[in-house]
């Protein structure tokens, strides 16, 4: 059994993004916080590994620059973010095509606006990549009318985006007013990309939401790896905030039992775990489907020219939902003079994966890959929580007062969502204390007995 002096008024069972910002909302408001975690490291499932210099993700989420918490989130004012080049390269039949740049978008006034931007885009000079040429998908009118559409959507309000009806992503695809051949070669790739869903059976708003994210701002990833988030979160805690390496076996309101600890006495529980761990320490707590992915990391003789766009598949021909060179999106991510192709496989990954998924990037990137070395492959059946219709993108984080519960399952499961969801937990928290928020000291609440 631990001293006294180890005890907190909060303890949070998980050390992802979402439960070590709870604890940055809780110990700005002087609120004592005990942050435990099973695995030897912070991060979840935002882990980056170093492996030959190279910084591999072990999952790779898309990022947004409009992401609200990734600029409110305290402990997050060290965060360097590495924009992708703007819009995305599309592969369908056999060529690729520049589409979807927001700047356009946000530009356009209105349609004649739309019209303008999109006939100086389709008159740009035309680049050759492996052998084809990458030009604009679809001529100048649906140019226009994608850039309508993403700035129309960029400026509707988030409350009335969730108040649409709801249905799959996939059955409000012809409703957009937009073509068959944007549709198919633009929005249900990005879509499929942005949610992990290559079968879009999410729910529409939550499609809307990802859309308006994307026509917002510009997808990015954070300098350095996916683990800089919550390594900047731990690294901004008071010391012994976090401990790593601790096994939790049962969980109350007013105590932890761990492994290695014996039982650690608090005021109130935070569970900031993955969906199915919360569910072990709370039985019936309600677990979603998931969606699996998994990231293959190669590293080639030279980067194929595609610079730092996402490329996504359009006639999906084979295992890869989308790629980049992200050597060249994040020069922090491999050593000088190296290059790194990280790609996403979503669902099961076929029997000898490389192989197919080599021959896939041969045909995306319109270069031979026989030569390209893999440097690891991870694969999660848990990596995104489903957001199957009907859903509900602010579920309750508050269960009972002094049990709480936080993470991208109880919000969008993104980053963003994650985040956000700390911050509705920890208002909650602070509420059922009685402490304001970003008010107090360590002094401002009795120490748990």
């Amino acid at each position: 059994m631990l001293s006294t002096a180890h005890h907190a008024d909060v303890v949070i069972i998980g050390a992802g993004i979402a439960g070590l910002s709870a604890a940055h909302q809780l110990t700005s408001a002087g609120v004592s916080v005990s942050v435990l975690e099973a695995g030897p490291r912070v991060g979840g499932r935002m882990l980056t590994e170093e492996v030959d210099g190279f910084r591999l993700d072990r999952l790779g989420p898309l990022l947004n620059t409009s992401y609200p918490e990734l600029y409110a989130a305290p402990g997050l004012g060290g965060l360097v973010l590495r924009n992708f080049a703007p819009g995305v390269l599309v592969h369908s039949e056999g060529r690729r095509y520049r589409t979807g740049e927001v700047r356009s978008a946000r530009g356009a006034r209105n349609a004649r606006g739309a019209l303008k931007a999109a006939r100086a885009l389709a008159s740009a000079p035309r680049t050759p990549l492996g052998g084809t040429i990458t030009g604009v998908m679809g001529g100048a009118i649906d140019q226009a009318r994608l850039g309508s559409a993403l700035s129309r959507l960029a400026a509707t309000p988030r409350a009335r985006v969730l108040a649409r009806p709801e249905r799959t992503a996939l059955e409000a695809l012809s409703g957009r007013g937009l073509s068959s051949r944007t549709l198919n070669g633009f929005v249900r790739p990005l879509l499929t990309a942005l949610l992990s869903d290559p079968g879009l059976t999410t729910s529409s708003r939550c499609a809307d939401l990802a859309l308006r994210s994307y026509a917002s701002g510009r997808l990015c990833v954070p300098s350095g790896g996916s683990g800089t988030l919550p390594e900047l979160l731990a690294a901004a805690l008071p010391p012994g905030t976090v401990r790593t390496g601790v096994q939790v076996t049962a969980a109350d309101i007013t105590s932890v039992r761990t492994r290695e600890h014996g039982e650690l006495g608090c005021r109130s529980l935070l569970l900031a775990t993955g969906a199915g761990a919360a569910a072990e320490l709370l039985p019936g707590l309600r677990v979603p489907s998931f969606r699996p992915v998994t990231v293959l990391h190669h590293t080639a003789p030279a980067p194929p020219p595609t610079g730092a766009s996402l490329v996504l598949d359009a006639d999906r021909a084979g295992p890869v939902a989308h790629t980049a060179v992200m050597s060249e999106v994040d020069p922090a991510r491999a050593p000088h003079g190296r290059t790194l192709i990280s790609s996403t496989v979503l669902g099961t990954p076929p029997p000898g994966a490389d192989r197919a998924v080599r021959a896939h990037l041969a045909a995306l990137y319109g270069t031979p890959t026989d030569d390209w070395e893999l440097l690891a492959v991870h694969h999660d059946p848990e990596a995104v929580p489903a957001m199957e219709t009907p859903h509900d993108p602010h579920r309750p984080v508050r269960l009972l007062a002094g049990l709480y519960v936080c993470g991208d399952h109880r919000d969008t499961s993104t980053v963003q969502g994650a985040l956000f969801s700390a911050r509705r937990a920890a208002e909650a928290i602070l509420t059922d204390l009685g402490v304001r928020p970003g008010y107090g000291s360590a002094a401002a609440l009795p120490r748990a007995a």
